[in-house]
């Protein structure tokens, strides 16, 4: 890998972690929200996989390891403060981005002071196995 590509990257904000958008390549849908350190950045330039830093489980997420659902970049691209990513990318599997089955983990839309679910579940995310994602089922008014 080119070194100057992470180096150019300013993960000296956020202490080493910096916010990652996700949007498929295709048709432009933002995925997904996730962060990346110096290392995740390294290993996706590296693999062409996402690779994401998990700031609940404090390591590495690859994103698929446990569903499938892993996502081919397509592109990354750098804000014009060099502290935010934007990763175009090809989502693979059961083309679910979010843990609870859905294509974007922006699922719900807000209407008249309400908040609702907008979009079909794509899989229902107990496929996986218990210790997939954060098991909290999606609210419409949470």
């Amino acid at each position: 890998m080119d070194q100057s590509a992470a180096d150019r990257v300013d993960f000296s904000k956020g202490d080493g972690i910096i916010p990652v958008v996700t949007q498929d390549f295709s048709n432009g849908r933002v995925l997904m929200v996730a962060y990346m350190n110096r290392e995740a950045f390294e290993e996706t330039v590296r693999t062409g996989r996402a690779c994401y830093f998990s700031r609940s489980r404090n390591r590495l997420w690859r994103k698929g390891e446990e569903s499938g659902n892993f996502q081919t970049v397509r592109e990354i691209r750098l804000d014009c403060d060099a502290d935010t990513i934007l990763l175009r990318v090809d989502q693979n599997g059961d083309r679910a981005a979010c843990h609870e089955g859905y294509e974007s983990c922006f699922f719900r839309a807000l209407a008249d002071g309400a908040w609702s679910v907008s979009d079909e579940r794509r899989v229902d995310p107990a496929k996986y196995g218990a210790s997939y994602g954060h098991h909290q089922p999606a609210k419409a008014d949470a």
